[in-house]
């Protein structure tokens, strides 16, 4: 695969880099989540998030073997997103079980798309990794349908979270592509 300037995170280092950095990010919204949600006695959501939280940190296991047996450069940017997704997790869910939800579908939406792009530029030889992103894929599509099935919709505001949000991952990949 022949490389153009400017085509930063096509190469499979730049992809598990990225994706480390995003798994991780997510695991900190979930542990914000839940520290203000068990706080509140939701026991029906806390259990939903859990179950994400976990997945979630399986993706990140995964992808942290991956930069050790590979030797890929994690982002330098980990304190960054250690703190920003705790914060975001936390605030979302002080607005409500439906901000938290609205977070999840904004966060899975952009991982979506970020995958789904990813897996269409592996090519053949890098056929395993482009299974693990498509199967990691399908269980963030999971979680946003989970978040819409909890009222993600009928939060106070939600177009403008869901965009802002949004944006803000799609920031937060580009940077972690590169730094």
């Amino acid at each position: 695969m022949s490389r153009l300037p400017g085509d930063r995170g096509r190469t499979p280092a730049a992809m598990i880099r990225v994706d480390h950095a995003g798994e991780y990010g997510a695991k900190r919204i979930y542990q914000g989540q839940l520290a203000v949600m068990r706080r509140r006695g939701d026991a029906a959501t806390v259990a939903l998030v859990e179950h994400m939280q976990n997945q979630e940190q399986h993706h990140l296991d995964t992808f942290a073997r991956l930069i050790g047996e590979r030797r890929v450069r994690p982002t330098a940017l980990l304190p960054l997103w250690h703190v920003a997704g705790w914060m975001l997790g936390a605030a979302t869910a002080a607005m409500g079980t439906r901000a938290a939800m609205a977070c999840t579908v904004a966060v899975e939406e952009a991982i979506d798309e970020h995958y789904a792009g990813q897996a269409a530029t592996l090519p053949e030889s890098e056929a395993p990794l482009r299974e693990t992103i498509e199967k990691f894929r399908a269980e963030e599509l999971e979680h946003r349908d989970a978040g819409l099935e909890h009222g993600a919709e009928q939060a106070v505001g939600y177009s403008l979270l869901r965009a802002a949000i949004g944006a803000g991952c799609r920031v937060a990949i580009a940077l972690s592509e590169v730094v």
